[in-house]
């Protein structure tokens, strides 16, 4: 991956010499100060930032939202030795993806530390570890989504589906779920007992990573923003169901560039019926549970009535299908039989 690097100047020459010692990977710059950092990262966008907590030069927590907010990069904070754990949770508040604590060492310290830290976030990510191109579509870095949305029945149904799926999984999953603004964060968590994938509220500017579920919070509408990051819009206000499910897979469909498994569970109404037509439409594999399984059978009618569903299944074989697509084991269909 290509990394840049915000930290004073000593400790940002000890991190370069660590990344490079891990062969494959380049560092595009180091920013010492806020000005460097602004004028290097807009006109020079790497994969991922390298911000170090203890910085003196710049302060870290605006250079991480900065960074979140106005580039394509994605954020992993750092601090040598002991770190604070409130300015660490503050720094992934404001969309860090993650956290590392490295060691008051030389470079091969650091780099046994912090290596194996770019290499996860390169798989959450869809790199290789290989330098990229300035010019390369970022499109395609965009790991395999599980787009799924659910209403009544539907956190025992995910807690089934979810509670199915294996912690090596190679895809991101978002949810959403029609559910009041107080009781998003218990779900999530009731959930994250179940499964071994990692559960938890989507918050502004969040990326979809493998092995974590994003959970829809609040009474706004979950969506893409742009093609690897999501957000929260109050449009369009005439839809009853916040959130709902046809906004967010209609923004799937026009932003996100890699594969798309849609799964549509139970519910009342007609939600996600037209997103998940539009999904199948756009080549991607959509599943819809079936009536016998669903403590309500209205969003899955309702997708089946439209022949959005390229497979209609119970709901204990949902989980094995996604499993078997995302290994590519079965190729999605545009049309044909179920």
């Amino acid at each position: 991956m290509r990394l840049g690097i915000v930290g004073d100047a000593g400790a940002a020459e000890t991190l370069k010499a660590a990344i490079l010692l891990g062969g494959g990977h380049e560092v595009a710059w180091i920013a010492c100060a806020a000005d460097e950092l602004r004028s290097q990262a807009v006109s020079d966008t790497p994969d991922l930032v390298l911000v170090d907590l203890q910085a003196r030069g710049v302060d870290a927590l605006d250079a991480t939202r900065w960074i979140v907010s106005d580039t394509a990069s994605v954020v992993l904070v750092a601090a040598s030795g002991q770190a604070d754990p409130a300015h660490v949770f503050a720094a992934i508040g404001h969309g860090a993806l993650d956290a590392v604590s490295l060691p008051r060492a030389g470079a091969a310290a650091v780099a046994a530390v912090l290596l194996p830290k770019i290499t996860s976030i390169a798989r959450w990510i869809g790199k290789t570890g290989a330098p990229a191109s300035r010019t390369s579509d970022r499109g395609t870095s965009c790991p395999r989504l599980i787009a799924v949305g659910a209403s009544a029945g539907g956190p025992a149904a995910l807690s089934i589906v979810l509670g199915s799926l294996p912690r090596s999984l190679p895809a991101a999953i978002v949810v959403v779920q029609h559910l009041g603004e107080d009781f998003t964060a218990g779900v999530a968590e009731w959930l994250q007992r179940g499964t071994a994938l990692d559960v938890r509220v989507a918050r502004e500017n969040d990326r979809p990573a493998v092995g974590t579920v994003l959970v829809a919070g609040g009474n706004d509408h979950l969506v893409f923003t742009s093609p690897g990051r999501l957000g929260y819009t109050t449009e369009p206000r005439e839809k009853i169901y916040r959130p709902s499910v046809d906004v967010f897979f209609d923004s799937v469909c026009r932003l996100w560039r890699g594969s798309v498994v849609g799964v549509l569970l139970t519910g009342m109404g007609r939600d996600g019926a037209q997103g998940l037509r539009a999904l199948r439409a756009h080549g991607h594999h959509t599943i819809a549970q079936d009536e016998a399984t669903c403590a309500v059978y209205g969003m899955p009618k309702a997708a089946a009535a439209l022949n959005a569903a390229v497979d209609i299944l119970p709901l204990n074989r949902i989980a094995g299908r996604i499993d078997d697509l995302v290994a590519m084991r079965v190729r999605p269909r545009r049309s044909g039989g179920r």
